[in-house]
């Protein structure tokens, strides 16, 4: 992460206070750190948030109306809650500050020096932040649920079917709907994953037997071919064009 990618947004009801830091943060040796917008007050502040990104919240505690505790913990709540640091003349709520992870605690007069060791610590925060999120990304699916959201790990996942307009992703404790398309799964996912039919994906680790279905149906001598997967009952169609690749994981 470069220093250029530090947004930060300053709460604190007192202006000369909002002035120092933003002095502050202009003295660090982080040139890329900016003050994208301040706030007086806790509401502002939130209005802010809801329509602008930032990294970084410089928090006071002590403030009219809703104080900087109650707001910490309305972040909290965000969908992509920015890094927070508290800085106040105030020592004693340290305890809660940190309960409420925030990544720093600092005591007003904040001397430079230790202003910057605070954002190097942020940009570390955020910096490991970002890697667990990618591959988080990289190694699950993110399920939305009647308004939940879950993460399932590809590695539990048995196959993924498409049906209509949602894709079917079965585990084997469970059935999830996806809102996708099966070709970006494929291509995010095609080490874990091979394509058997043009709706089907099945995880290469839970591939049992292939089988062979003789037509029943009057003046039809095809035959098909399914695919019996480990902990699950279904078995699955295979198609002509995919019979070798599936023989072929089978095989290994």
């Amino acid at each position: 992460m470069s220093d250029a990618d530090l947004r930060v947004l300053v709460v604190d009801d007192e202006a000369l206070a909002r002035s120092r830091l933003r002095t502050l943060l202009g003295d660090c040796h982080n040139p890329g750190t900016a003050v994208i917008a301040e706030a007086a007050q806790a509401v502002a502040a939130m209005a802010l948030l809801s329509h602008s990104s930032f990294d970084l919240v410089l928090l006071d505690i002590h403030m009219p109306g809703i104080d900087g505790m109650a707001l910490a913990r309305q972040l909290r709540a965000l969908p992509d809650p920015p890094a927070l640091v508290f800085v106040t003349a105030h020592t004693e709520h340290a305890l809660q500050a940190f309960e409420l992870e925030a990544i720093d605690y600092l005591t007003k007069p904040v001397r430079l020096e230790r202003l910057q060791q605070t954002l190097q610590k942020v940009k570390r925060t955020m910096t490991a932040s970002r890697a667990l999120s990618a591959d988080l990304a990289k190694n699950s699916l993110l399920i939305q649920d009647r308004g939940r959201t879950e993460r399932v790990p590809v590695a539990e996942v048995l196959y993924i079917k498409a049906e209509l307009k949602y894709l079917t992703v079965r585990t084997a404790l469970k059935t999830h709907l996806l809102e996708a398309a099966l070709n970006d799964l494929e291509a995010r996912h095609g080490d874990a994953f091979l394509r058997i039919h043009r709706n089907a994906l099945v995880a290469r680790h839970a591939m049992r037997a292939l089988e062979r279905l003789h037509s029943s149906e009057p003046g039809d001598d095809g035959e098909g071919w399914v695919l019996r997967l480990h902990g699950v009952e279904e078995r699955l169609a295979v198609s002509r064009r995919q019979l070798a690749a599936v023989r072929s994981v089978l095989s290994v």
